[in-house]
């Protein structure tokens, strides 16, 4: 080639390269690649991303660690976070009411405003990481929340993450929370709310990876998707995580037959993730695929689009057998980004409203005072003979008794947050009265035999190489103890919450790391139990004979360790911690020789005027997947429904003394408390109250508050009374289908004032495809202020297929002043009058139904001598030709 023309065709490229620029600059401006430009259509800068993407960083997107993409300036995204009643696991939080809690509430606007609320405090925390350079696990803006399987078994032990057994009540309180975390801006969400876990999914635990629900046709659709379909049709919700159990033998995260309900039937448009590690469930447990390729290939076609694990590592493989297509990687590719689009992650700052919410909203004083708010809603009164409450803030001796009383892991649940000042029931009691009332203590028992109250070792039983009190801290600039320490000090104790920051600030956050040594001196001979609550990783050995601890990425340890030891002997510890993200706890805890704890219970008891006495339940003995094996729990899920027997023992010597009793229950499940409800004047229910739970009972028990909550789920009176837990029919379970009497139904709660309800106005014919339109009058005609919460139920008189006994159609919650009268209005929408036939079809048949409308279920007059509240019924005829639906 001569070099004339080689010039010539060097210019032509110049020239083509100078107006290409010139054009690209004219079009997007700033920006180097158009997917940048906020200004495109969402659609048009996903296709000229994922155009870019090769086959390998396409694979990388679709894990739950999504790793950065340098050339094109796509930052890491960590995709896991959790919010179920505050933001999880990200530093100081608001801690709100557990899910069943809050459930308790029977308020919609309630969820909302607590969904506001953490949706804030997670904008706020997500903008702060970043600033910090900081992109991982619990620092995103996608919450793997609310969690709306229906609570079909008390003896689920993740069933305190529901609303509760009601798929109506569950769906109602779960879209206000999707909307108060999704928002209501029409170009960003706020942050992204996840429905999970989809579907038919509620234990047990220990074979949740492996078993296989074949459920009714019925049950399926009226009992375990109504509530994702509300949150799919109705609140829009823009993400949905999959079950571990398999559903008609599919695995639910590739689950043809599930997808084709959420995306063709539903609509659903948002992304589905799965739970963690179910991927690998499909060829390890499920047995469905041959290994991890094939299982991954199943997945995506199907349409899961991020996998919480890294079994889609193997989608290359998959590629390379023709198992699955680049095209079908594309279409769970853009799914992500649009999310991350939505949520503003490539846009500037100003041109979403969320960007600046402050880091300060993160625990302020209108959160705690919400907290609190919620926690007072949510507290159900189960008894109150002879209007033993509220307690006279004049008395001069209260004992408070228990487990509970004093313990801060009782008031949170599973899956929260860390609240900077917890209120616990002593303290709450403590805030309340004045400084002269005598106030007596003692925990009396432990949560269960084998389960003991942990707490932080004190300092003066720690001593250092050197001899000084304390232990020998050493702090390192990398995550794995190497070389010199950065620094040493001598520590007091292993007491550490150092929110999102670290330790000092020579240290790095992500990348440091301490090990704390010298010696334990006990100060009794004895058994003791060690735990570490460390998070992301803590472990810890003493003598050399016991070691604990381990990864908590995820949750920090429940599994006590246990050694006798010997007054005054010195013991090596070593405890070793390191943190790769923020969050950064380091505390190691003990539980000491406790001696006769019920004997010097009752001795305090018997000093007191009136006794509280605070037991239940924790995250310890009911929860996820756990370790666990103690008489009535095993696994995290519950084998009995009875307090923990030391619990029981306690309670009854305790009320031998013939003193007055007020039993304040904390706990997630329902409780068989049936000697309770014959022997103890007062039983309230305060759940897992959340960080102000403490000031919220005893706001309940000196009268400062009304209760008002409901129960959510139905407490029987026996687990003999169930069907077995592996069993998902329905018959029998729930209020919806149990034909024995309750020991407390669904849907009740007392008051210390009394409701009425007349003039029920309902039409007396309707047609099948028409709303129903309720009115009804409430009088508040006792002596006190309060909320009512006004539920309405319905019943199918004339079904042609079995039907529940009857089944709640809404609920309001009012408040009215003493003597108040209140209109409350309703609508039942046709589709709540719907049913499977025996043609398994959606339809509403002509017939006659009944609609009661009151405090509590029809049908219930209640255990105490004074019933809070009543109900009122009407019977409407439905005419028409039978009418059908889609599902």
């Amino acid at each position: 080639m001569n070099t004339a023309h080689s010039n010539g065709l060097n210019n032509a490229k110049k020239w083509s390269f100078l107006i290409a620029t010139m054009i690209s600059f004219m079009t997007y401006g700033q920006y180097d690649f158009p997917f940048q430009n906020p200004e495109l259509p969402v659609e048009e800068r996903l296709n000229d991303l994922v155009s870019r993407l090769s086959p390998e960083e396409k694979i990388a997107q679709l894990m739950s660690d999504a790793p950065a993409i340098e050339r094109l300036g796509v930052p890491k995204y960590d995709w896991w976070n959790e919010a179920l009643h505050g933001v999880a696991r990200a530093g100081y939080a608001t801690v709100f009411p557990q899910s069943i809690t809050i459930a308790a509430s029977w308020n919609k606007d309630l969820l909302f405003k607590v969904a506001t609320a953490i949706s804030d405090e997670g904008r706020a925390k997500h903008h702060e990481y970043i600033r910090r350079g900081q992109h991982d696990i619990y620092q995103g803006l996608t919450f793997w929340s609310p969690n709306i399987n229906i609570f079909r078994d008390p003896r689920w032990g993740r069933g305190h993450e529901t609303y509760g057994e009601d798929p109506y009540l569950t769906g109602q309180l779960g879209l206000q929370f999707v909307k108060g975390l999704q928002g209501d801006d029409p170009e960003y969400l706020k942050t992204i709310a996840t429905a999970k876990h989809f579907a038919v999914h509620s234990g047990p635990e220990p074979s949740r990876h492996e078993f296989d629900v074949i459920p009714d046709k019925r049950d399926l659709w009226e009992t375990y998707l109504p509530a994702f379909r509300t949150l799919v049709k109705e609140g829009n919700v823009h993400s949905v995580m999959t079950a571990y159990n398999r559903v008609n033998g599919e695995a639910a995260s590739a689950s043809e037959y599930l997808y084709d309900i959420l995306r063709n039937q539903w609509g659903f448009t948002g992304y589905v993730v799965s739970d963690c590690g179910a991927i690998s469930d499909i060829w390890k447990t499920h047995k469905i695929a041959d290994n991890a390729a094939i299982a991954s290939a199943l997945a995506v076609k199907a349409g899961c689009d991020l996998n919480c694990g890294n079994s889609y590592e193997f989608l290359n493989e998959a590629i390379k057998e023709g198992l699955v297509s680049e095209q079908d990687l594309d279409v769970a590719v853009k799914r992500l980004f649009r999310a991350r689009f939505k949520l503003g992650m490539f846009d500037n700052e100003e041109r979403s409203p969320y960007f600046q919410i402050p880091f300060s909203v993160n625990g302020n004083a209108a959160h705690d005072d919400l907290a609190r708010k919620a926690a007072q809603e949510s507290i159900v009164l189960l008894r109150n003979e002879n209007q033993m409450l509220p307690l006279s803030k004049n008395v001069k001796n209260i004992a408070v008794i228990g487990p509970n009383a004093d313990n801060v892991q009782s008031l949170w649940g599973n899956y929260n947050g860390i609240p900077e000042k917890p209120v616990t029931v002593l303290q709450g009691i403590k805030n309340k009265l004045s400084p002269e009332v005598n106030i007596l203590y003692e925990e009396g028992s432990p949560l269960a035999d084998g389960i003991p109250t942990m707490e932080v070792i004190p300092s003066v039983y720690l001593q250092g190489e050197n001899g000084l009190q304390g232990l020998k801290g050493e702090y390192f600039d990398n995550d794995n103890w190497e070389g010199e320490p950065l620094f040493t000090r001598q520590d007091d104790n292993i007491n550490f919450q150092w929110d999102i920051n670290t330790p000092d600030p020579r240290l790095k956050m992500r990348n440091y790391s301490i090990r704390w040594t010298g010696y334990l001196i006990p100060p009794k001979t004895g058994t003791y139990y060690f735990s570490d609550w460390g998070k992301p990783f803590m472990e810890f050995s003493i003598a050399g004979k016991t070691e604990g601890g381990g990864n908590h990425k995820h949750r920090a340890s429940l599994d006590p360790k246990e050694i006798v030891l010997e007054k005054g002997k010195k013991y090596k510890i070593e405890v070793k911690y390191k943190n790769y993200y923020g969050d950064a706890t380091a505390q190691m805890l003990w539980s000491t020789p406790k001696g006769d704890q019920r004997r010097k219970a009752v001795e305090t008891a018997k000093k007191g005027d009136v006794i509280v006495l605070a037991l239940g339940l924790n995250e310890r003995l009911e929860g996820e997947e756990m370790n666990i094996e103690v008489d009535g729990f095993s696994g995290g899920d519950r084998t009995k429904l009875d307090l923990p027997e030391a619990q029981e023992k306690l309670m009854q010597e305790i009320v031998a003394l013939g003193k007055p009793v007020v039993l304040v229950l904390l706990n997630g499940s329902a409780l068989s408390v049936n000697w309770a409800a014959d022997h103890v004047p007062a039983i309230v229910s305060a759940g897992y109250p959340g960080q102000q739970g403490g000031n919220a009972i005893a706001d309940v028990l000196f009268g400062d508050y009304n209760p008002a909550g409901r129960l959510p789920v139905t407490y029987y009176k026996s687990v003999e009374e169930l069907p077995p837990f592996e069993d998902y029919d329905m018959k029998g379970r729930t209020y919806r289908y149990f034909e024995k009497e309750p020991l407390y139904p669904f849907g009740y709660g007392l008051s210390y004032t009394r409701f009425t309800y007349d003039k029920l106005n309902i039409p007396s014919e309707t047609g099948t495809n028409e709303p129903i339109a309720i009115e009804v009058e409430v009088s508040n005609k006792g002596e006190a202020d309060g909320d009512e919460v006004v539920q309405v139920y319905l019943k199918d008189e004339k079904a042609s297929t079995p039907r529940p006994r009857h089944q709640l159609a809404g609920f309001k919650r009012v408040h009215l002043k003493k003597g108040e009268r209140k209109k409350v209005r309703f609508t039942i929408q046709p589709r709540q009058l719907s049913m499977i036939n025996d043609k398994e079809k959606l339809v509403i048949e002509p017939g006659w139904f009944t609609i009661t409308v009151g405090g509590e279920q029809p049908g219930f007059s209640g255990r105490c001598d004074a019933v809070s509240t009543e109900t009122v019924s009407k019977r409407v005829k439905v005419v028409g030709p039978t009418a059908s639906l889609d599902f």
